[in-house]
């Protein structure tokens, strides 16, 4: 069930007014049905595997918290391999196959491994992670591993975080699940203006934009390289607005029920740094992948060569979660080139950066720079392929050739509405970022917070796009 469709407004209003209807011990059976309800409007099949996981996982936990020595370990590998085996055949079978086909075509071998004709199961890596977290965090000793089966597969099944995230840990989210949620007018109020922009940033920016991006990244030979630097900048805007929009939407709901779920953006385009983009983007992702990965390869405790090869596994990795495409691990791989290179330059001493007048002035220039270095990734990610990144790369170079602009007039029109949003959304985060003091001040008048939010709600019925676009990371 898509967060921008009208189903899922009634979905919403119903298991809301059943929720706090209901007494506090039977809430909990009411969101794991409704969440198995939500995931179940997709392709209800594939609740089967989610179920599998959940059982794998469930007796995964209380084995390990018995146990001693080697077979604590013994029990998180089980886990962790059912968990990995479920996302690698589903997600990156084809994928090992293309390769073995095409290394055995150099000795003229035939392939007769079969491809698989199945589907991805929609949020297949985020709730896989999620899961996994939890396996990992009770062999740790950081989390008590769940007695409660219903309880566990709520926070794996969660439905307003399953498909795409905040990717939550136990510690964070089990424990809500135990305490008692009265209904609280202030949570309703932020929980659903919360949502109401997440809509905004979705409907009215990111699914306006997605026509001009396709348009010329479908047919990357008949565009110039003037039209491909603003198409990706959109495809920037697109894949911010679509992604951090859904987390919104997401963080919304679970507020309006009373839960809170972890932060998964925070302006990272005023971002100053490419490091700090990665603290600010897909946070919940980013500090999974720091805390089960980068850490224990050695983390920053290692000489600096091992902390720059580390990184750039990290990146890897994490472009090949993204999907199975030599498109995500190029865009993983240069994401880690990058960072590696402004910490080197980090290192060295530039002494004009340490004084604070003249950083001041720097500081535009700095969050220009890190948005163009992004911009630049941005192309091997929406690429169609790795040709077409290369392609465009060139023709970006080259600068040849003239502006894309739609011939169709309400194509135009919808460019020029993104257009404008796009600024109206830039000078909202700056003013919250640099002057957030005054914005608060303005923010904590009751007449103007009112007027705003009607006026996103108006903005949203006459120019936002409600043919139930998919979100782009429901397909990771």
């Amino acid at each position: 069930m898509l967060f921008n469709s009208f189903h899922f407004v009634f979905f919403f209003l119903i298991v809301t007014s059943l929720y706090y209807l209901l007494p506090n011990k039977y809430r909990w059976l009411l969101l794991l049905i409704s969440s198995c309800f939500f995931y179940g409007f997709f392709v209800p099949i594939y609740l089967l595997i989610l179920g599998f996981t959940i059982v794998v996982d469930y007796f995964a936990g209380i084995l390990i918290e018995k146990s001693v020595g080697k077979k604590r370990k013994q029990f998180l590998i089980l886990s962790l391999v059912a968990n990995i085996g479920i996302l690698a055949t589903f997600k990156y079978y084809n994928f090992f196959n293309d390769i073995l086909t095409s290394f055995l075509h150099v000795f003229d071998i035939q392939n007769h491994v079969p491809y698989l004709s199945i589907l991805l199961p929609i949020g297949l890596s985020f709730h896989t992670f999620q899961a996994m977290s939890y396996t990992i965090e009770v062999y740790r000793g950081n989390q008590k591993a769940e007695k409660h089966f219903g309880l566990y597969a709520l926070y794996v099944m969660f439905f307003p975080q399953l498909v795409a995230g905040p990717i939550e840990r136990p510690q964070n989210l089990i424990h809500q699940f135990y305490e008692k949620h009265p209904f609280r007018y202030e949570n309703i109020s932020i929980g659903l203006k919360l949502m109401l922009w997440g809509l905004l940033k979705k409907v009215v920016i990111a699914d306006r934009l997605s026509v001009y991006v396709n348009a010329v990244y479908n047919n990357a030979e008949h565009h110039s390289g003037v039209t491909f630097m603003v198409a990706t900048v959109f495809f920037a805007f697109q894949i911010y607005c679509d992604f951090s929009g859904y987390s919104d939407i997401a963080i919304g709901t679970a507020k309006v029920l009373g839960y809170d779920l972890m932060k998964n953006f925070n302006r990272p385009y005023l971002s100053k740094s490419v490091a700090e983009f990665w603290n600010r983007w897909h946070i919940s992702l980013s500090t999974w992948f720091k805390d089960y990965v980068y850490i224990p390869l050695g983390g920053n405790r290692v000489a600096i060569k091992r902390i720059y090869l580390n990184l750039l596994i990290v990146f890897i990795i994490s472009g090949f979660w993204h999907g199975a495409n030599w498109t995500y691990i190029a865009w993983g791989a240069s994401n880690g080139v990058l960072l590696i290179l402004t910490m080197s330059l980090k290192k060295m001493e530039i002494p004009f950066l340490k004084n604070k007048k003249l950083s001041l002035i720097f500081t535009p220039i700095s969050i220009g720079i890190t948005f163009i270095l992004i911009c630049l990734t941005w192309i091997f990610f929406r690429a169609n392929s790795i040709h077409d990144a290369l392609m465009i790369y060139q023709k970006i170079g080259s600068l040849e050739g003239s502006l894309y602009i739609p011939k169709i007039r309400n194509e135009i029109f919808s460019l020029l509405y993104s257009i404008v949003a796009i600024l109206a959304l830039i000078t909202i985060e700056v003013k919250q970022e640099f002057f957030k003091e005054k914005f608060q001040e303005i923010q904590n008048r009751y007449m103007i917070k009112q007027i705003s939010y009607a006026m996103i709600l108006i903005i949203i019925v006459l120019f936002g796009v409600f043919d139930g676009g998919q979100f782009i990371y429901f397909q990771f």
